[in-house]
């Protein structure tokens, strides 16, 4: 790590000399394995290592952005000195720059633990995939696969800028995942489980994974289309953080200070029901999206963004706070190739009292969605529209499967009538539990 912050600073003191006020930069440098089998055969072995930097300049209120994988000593130079060119010609942007040096995350970095030692063999993956689709494959009514996928990847993050930031760490992110159909000559239906972690160990066990893809599979054999009503509709935990997705986006500050939020009016004000708070948690122990400081050198801080229904603030970088008169909350993020911009890490939506079978006890008819397709959300407006897949809810409980059907509404009315199950579960980063919304329209036959 200690040589991709030396290259960095490097480039920056290049860019300083070519003419510009001010840089920062960052250079990702790693490498990632990944296996596919089908029907036990090797399907795919990739492997690919490599690095890259990206440099940002500033001449004055213009800024341009570089990036390259030729990290050569006359690549370097070459680059800063095309970056300087570019950020001379470019408008001025009055938000642009970097953090006040007071500003600037002071210390050592919180131990986020977010790099795993081990480095899995080839063969490893390969045996992990095999059980995974073996697995799937062994549940009755499965009767072909689509193949189980591992996957492992460690990179080295430097960040540093001409204000004084730099820091280094490293990360790592492992992944399994199996696919498979079952049905038979009235259709074929597909369905899938995966799982990320930090940690190679964290992972379920392929034959625990397997088998959930194939009785998810053999679940949805037999799915029929319902008839257009407005019903209450319950989010399985796989596609309840699609909710939260949206919520994050609202609140992401480059779209509150664009006037292109729904939420843009609600701040400090309830946004949904009484109870509900979502919690970020950016220094978590292997957090998928922990980060122990921002790209741009700012301190990171557990918070909530919603407390008993309050939507507290936005998530700004510095450019967006500077254009909504507000201080930085340390959510900037950034690729190698691209400028900050807000960003959120680990988020959950905070589990409620009830189980999901309590959630649906009194439904006497409605939607269980563990599918989503498409995407038909005005960022906006609010307005929702998806293609869904999942199970019909009969008496308060699941009934056959169900496909080919549309829910809508509009997401400041959903979000006030979401009812939150306890079923909480730290898989993805963004994690929600089993969430009830009463008087969704469905389109179906």
């Amino acid at each position: 790590m200690t040589d991709a912050l030396d290259r960095l600073t490097e480039v920056l003191r290049l860019a300083r000399a070519k003419g510009a006020d001010a840089a920062d930069g960052a250079v990702a440098d790693g490498d990632a394995v990944s296996i596919a089998v089908r029907k036990g055969a090797l399907e795919k072995l990739e492997r690919s290592e490599g690095a890259e930097l990206g440099l940002r300049v500033f001449v004055g209120r213009r800024a341009a952005m570089v990036s390259t994988s030729d990290l050569s000593k006359a690549s370097l130079e070459a680059l800063a000195e095309r970056a300087v060119a570019m950020a001379r010609v470019m408008p001025e942007d009055r938000f642009a720059g970097l953090a006040d040096p007071e500003q600037l995350f002071a210390g050592e970095l919180p131990d986020c633990d977010l790099c795993d030692p081990d480095d899995p063999a080839e063969d490893d993956l390969i045996a992990a995939a095999r059980r995974a689709e073996e697995a799937a494959l062994a549940v009755p009514g499965v009767v072909n696969s689509e193949g189980g996928e591992a996957s492992f990847a460690r990179s080295k993050i430097a960040l540093a800028a001409t204000n004084g930031f730099a820091r280094a760490y490293a990360s790592s992110h492992s992944a399994l995942s199996a696919s498979v159909l079952a049905g038979g000559a009235d259709g074929l239906e597909r369905d899938y489980e995966s799982a990320v972690a930090v940690y190679r160990a964290d992972l379920p066990s392929p034959e625990a994974l397997g088998a959930e893809a194939g009785r998810r599979a053999v679940a949805r054999v037999g799915a029929a289309k319902l008839k257009s009503a407005t019903l209450p509709v319950v989010f399985d935990p796989r596609v309840s953080r699609s909710l939260l997705a949206h919520f994050l986006g609202a609140i992401n500050g480059a779209s509150v200070a664009r006037g292109t939020s729904f939420l843009a009016e609600f701040l400090d004000r309830p946004v949904f029901a009484p109870g509900v708070s979502i919690v970020e948690t950016p220094h978590l122990k292997r957090g998928l999206r922990s980060r122990p400081c921002d790209a741009e050198g700012l301190a990171t801080r557990e918070r909530k963004l919603a407390d008993d229904g309050r939507l507290t603030g936005w998530l700004l970088d510095l450019r967006a706070a500077r254009q909504l008169g507000l201080a930085p909350t340390g959510h900037a993020g950034r690729g190698v190739g691209s400028a900050p911009s807000p960003s959120a890490s680990n988020v959950a939506l905070r589990p409620g009292t009830a189980s999901p079978a309590a959630l649906m006890a009194d439904i006497k008819d409605g939607l269980y969605v563990t599918e989503m397709i498409g995407s038909g959300v005005n960022g906006v407006t609010g307005d929702y529209s998806r293609g869904a897949a999942g199970f019909r809810i009969v008496d308060g409980a699941l009934a056959g499967p169900v496909s080919e059907v549309t829910i809508a509404g509009n997401l400041k009315e959903m979000f006030a009538r979401l009812i939150v199950a306890n079923d909480l579960a730290y898989k993805y980063g963004i994690d929600a539990p089993t969430v009830r919304i009463d008087a969704m329209a469905l389109a179906g036959s």
